[in-house]
């Protein structure tokens, strides 16, 4: 320990021992998904960070651990963004500031039972605040949410239903704290035990207790997955394997056929002729089709993303326009000033435009669906919305063609699972090269996943259901509560320093000086 002590001395060897450390999460996401690591994956993180010298030392190492951790959970960013990533994951980093030094505040030397106990409500409540922050659109969105690691356990799937991923990612931390504390202090493992079955009895009560998605019938979704096609009229070319692939469909039966992101690359009201050759495909499979405009619009101007509904007769005029689109990759933040990211990697040449608002598209036959087109699977508030609107079926239509020898694929395919447990509606995520996948209202998996190799087609018998989660009814409540904790925490703070202050001694008053600077001599 006393070696160790001496190593770590170097700031620049501590900073690196924190980078690694706030890495370590990034094996509990897909595509290791090692679920069961994400409620130790931070135990290091926080044993270096308590041992910190001084608070301020505590900040850096919450600091460079953070980046550690922007870097490994968008480490498959780098082809796209080279240099510019590491910029990014240093300020996304210092969100992490805080929670270090809260971290040594309430786990530095041997904390009393009372402080260890604050640590695990408080230390969560801190990183449910940095992910609060960090699911701001504009700050990236909230890709790689510690919760979104329990995608396939099925109790936590089940508590989603209830808090949503923020429920999911405050246990995960309490439960790092925990284990951290029984690890480096012998006088808090009371509490730390406390915590860990606390823990465990709120998981296991949820599962009694949250009500279960009233499953009411079934729709057959067809999703068409051409998969990687490049070099020169791509665009074309896809659209035309697309249009193959759909017409093995004939005499399947389905309720709706699903394309991915970016399948049409023209403006269906410029290329009439691509609009019929969808509506004859719509005819011959019985059944509507949901396809991903990605193109400059007639009507308006700009490049749009949209997902647009084509029936048997042409466009039905079921669209959405995406609202939330990716930083760098679909438009470059303050562009007159970053506008440089584009010759350093290959970012947005071209800004998109957003979407004003979220869109129930009636397919008809009783089927409601409610589209998001790929990062927004990442926002938790966008698929409630949906659901709040009337949605029966969440679709989400996805590329990824970008980064298929990574991780990407399978993290996104994922995010679906916690989508549809939270809002109790099932979800199917198309996408043009993989990962697709369909997830029943309870989170569960329907079917195989298509990876990356595939192109094909796959029609899915998906469950629908209704009734209302308590994430739908009551939101982001769990987020709020960690506000609530981190404000009632300041308040106590301000309070006991005003104490300090009042009942330190008065400073002894400097000797009264004569004119000639003597000290003055008072009477006897």
């Amino acid at each position: 320990m006393e070696t160790f002590g001496r190593w770590t001395a170097s700031p620049w060897r501590r900073s690196a021992l924190a980078a690694v450390a706030g890495a370590l999460p990034v094996f509990a996401f897909p595509a290791p998904s090692l679920w069961w690591f994400a409620h130790v994956a931070l135990v290091p993180w926080i044993l270096l960070v308590r041992s910190a010298p001084t608070g301020k030392r505590a900040a850096y190492d919450g600091w460079f651990g953070g980046l550690g951790f922007m870097l490994a959970v968008h480490h498959w960013l780098l082809p796209n963004l080279h240099v510019f990533i590491f910029v990014l994951a240093a300020l996304l980093g210092l969100l992490w500031a805080p929670w270090g030094w809260l971290v040594r505040r309430f786990l530095a030397g041997v904390p009393s039972p009372r402080r260890a106990a604050a640590a695990l409500v408080v230390l969560p409540s801190g990183w449910l605040a940095v992910e609060l922050v960090r699911s701001w659109q504009g700050l990236g969105g909230p890709w790689g949410m510690l919760g979104s690691s329990q995608w396939q356990v099925a109790p936590a799937l089940r508590l989603a239903s209830v808090g949503g991923v923020w429920l999911l990612s405050f246990l995960v931390v309490a439960v790092n704290v925990a284990v951290a504390l029984l690890i480096a202090v012998r006088a808090a493992r009371v509490a730390a035990l406390a915590g860990l079955v606390a823990t465990t009895a709120v998981t296991s009560a949820v599962w009694t207790w949250a009500p279960r998605p009233d499953v009411d019938g079934h729709v057959r979704i067809a999703v068409v997955q051409p998969g990687v096609v490049a070099g020169t009229e791509s665009g074309q070319r896809r659209f035309d394997l697309e249009e193959r692939l759909t017409r093995h469909l004939v005499g399947h039966h389905v309720d709706l056929v699903v394309w991915g992101e970016s399948s049409v690359g023209f403006d269906l009201a410029h290329r009439p002729d691509l609009a019929r050759r969808i509506a004859a495909l719509s005819r011959a499979a019985g059944a509507d089709v949901l396809v991903n405009v990605d193109a400059r619009r007639s009507d308006l101007p700009g490049i749009y993303k949209s997902s647009v509904l084509v029936g048997p007769n042409g466009p039905t005029g079921g669209r959405y326009d995406k609202m939330r689109l990716v930083p760098f990759g679909e438009y470059i933040p303050a562009r007159s000033v970053l506008g440089w990211a584009t010759s350093v990697g290959r970012a947005a040449g071209v800004d998109r435009r957003r979407g004003t608002e979220q869109v129930v598209v009636n397919v008809g036959h009783g089927l409601r669906v409610g589209p998001l087109i790929c990062f927004e699977t990442a926002f938790p508030d966008m698929s409630r919305h949906l659901a709040q609107d009337g949605a029966g079926v969440l679709v989400a239509q996805s590329s990824t063609s970008t980064f298929q020898q990574s991780w990407a694929p399978e993290q996104h395919a994922s995010l679906a699972a916690l989508r549809a447990a939270e809002t109790g509606r099932p979800m199917v995520h198309a996408t043009l090269t993989g990962v697709s996948a369909v997830y029943g209202p309870g989170g569960q998996r329907i079917g195989d996943w298509l990876g990356t190799e595939a192109s094909t087609t796959r029609v899915y018998d998906v469950p629908t259901a209704h009734g209302v989660t308590p994430y739908v009814r009551f939101g982001d409540w769990p987020a709020h509560g960690a506000l609530l904790v981190l404000a009632a925490l300041g308040v106590t703070e301000g309070v006991r320093a005003l104490r300090r202050r009042r009942s330190a001694p008065a400073p002894s008053a400097p000797p009264v000086r004569t004119v000639r600077e003597s000290p003055a001599r008072h009477p006897r």
